[in-house]
């Protein structure tokens, strides 16, 4: 008896070494080039963004909302540039005021600019919405006051992002005390009502804040406005904040936060590197999301008078100045009111699709 039968032989009843004698040569043969590449997984490489993008570009109402938002922004961009008036300019004809150019209606001239025109022989730049009580252009008006409008939005989104994140986050990782003592702050906010806050704040600030920023940038934006983003930037950050705390806790017990912990990493660069990008999925939402809700703010306090100063406008101020000639001139609020509609329709469509997209419990 050999060596090998002995020690094949000798194994074990239920061992899992495989006898070699009762294989032909042809069993253990290498395999071709044409089945290695059968057993190929043909995926291509990609990232979570791109995955996430590729997956959004089938959403025809995403992809529709962004081509309006993308025509918006871009008319707010360019028609300042051809327009030759202002939001604040009342019509004049040769230097002096017309007023005759009150109340007219889309695409129409006043007396005294039909009788310059044909004077003359020039042509003057029409106005394609008309113009308001006061002789002002209201395409220009209109343009100005989205601009405010999704300006405000995207401002206040930015606040609310950057103050969540660095909240929530913090309420998340470190957990215990910290997080039972911050969640407590956040449930007392959460119970402060915002209307009363703004117009606490404009009554205030109104009072203190007028002879300081008189002659500067913010005189324009007035008080109002102020107190309107004071507001964004102490209630309105909460909602993310416990999201973003949700989402850690759930991360932060994972074993490779747990080996970066081990390593001796520093608890920022954890934060970092490991959990808040895990977590952009809910961030890309909600701040998607959190855009029309402040669009959508700002156009209601506007429209009860607590917005913007004038002469600047937004589309709540020039529904809430047309509310008073509605019978007589529709136009001028039905267009600033489809306006705030298609905004804040488009990017709750484009919220929608961005959670599907990227949220990965979804897939």
């Amino acid at each position: 008896m050999n060596q090998e039968e002995y020690t094949y032989k000798r194994r074990q009843i239920l061992s899992s070494q495989v006898d070699l004698s009762k294989f032909n040569a042809k069993d253990f043969e290498k395999a071709t080039d044409e089945e290695k590449r059968q057993q190929d997984v043909m995926g291509e490489s990609t990232t979570f963004f791109k995955d996430g993008m590729r997956r959004l570009r089938k959403n025809p109402l995403a992809m529709g909302s962004i081509i309006v938002l993308v025509l918006i922004i871009a008319s707010i961009i360019i028609a300042p540039h051809f327009c030759p008036y202002s939001y604040d300019q009342i019509i004049t004809v040769n230097g002096k005021r017309d007023k005759s150019a009150t109340n007219m209606g889309p695409m129409e001239f006043s007396k005294m600019e039909q009788k310059y025109m044909d004077e003359t022989g020039e042509e003057l730049f029409p106005h394609l919405f008309g113009t308001d009580s006061l002789g002002r252009d209201y395409f220009i008006r209109v343009i100005y006051g989205t601009r405010v409008s999704l300006s405000v939005g995207v401002v206040a989104a930015v606040m609310v992002l950057i103050i969540g994140l660095l909240y929530g986050s913090i309420a998340g990782y470190f957990g215990g005390t910290v997080d039972l003592i911050m969640m407590r702050i956040v449930d007392i906010i959460y119970s402060l009502p915002d209307m009363l806050m703004i117009i606490l704040l404009s009554v205030v600030l109104n009072e203190t804040l007028t002879p300081l920023i008189s002659g500067t940038m913010l005189a324009k934006l007035g008080t109002n406005m102020i107190s309107m983003f004071i507001v964004f930037a102490l209630l309105y950050w909460v909602g993310m904040a416990r999201l973003i705390r949700g989402q850690i806790l759930t991360i932060k017990n994972n074993e490779y936060v747990l080996a970066a912990r081990c390593i001796g990493t520093k608890n920022g660069r954890i934060l970092r590197k490991h959990i808040l990008p895990n977590c952009l999925s809910v961030i890309i939402i909600t701040t998607a999301l959190q855009v029309p809700s402040a669009i959508f703010t700002e156009s209601y306090l506007s429209f009860l008078g607590l917005g913007v100063s004038r002469p600047l406008t937004s589309l709540g101020s020039l529904a809430n100045d047309a509310r008073g000639a509605m019978q007589s001139y529709p136009l001028r609020l039905v267009i600033p009111a489809v306006i705030i509609c298609l905004i804040v329709l488009a990017l709750n469509l484009l919220g929608d699709g961005l959670r599907d997209a990227f949220d990965s419990k979804l897939k």
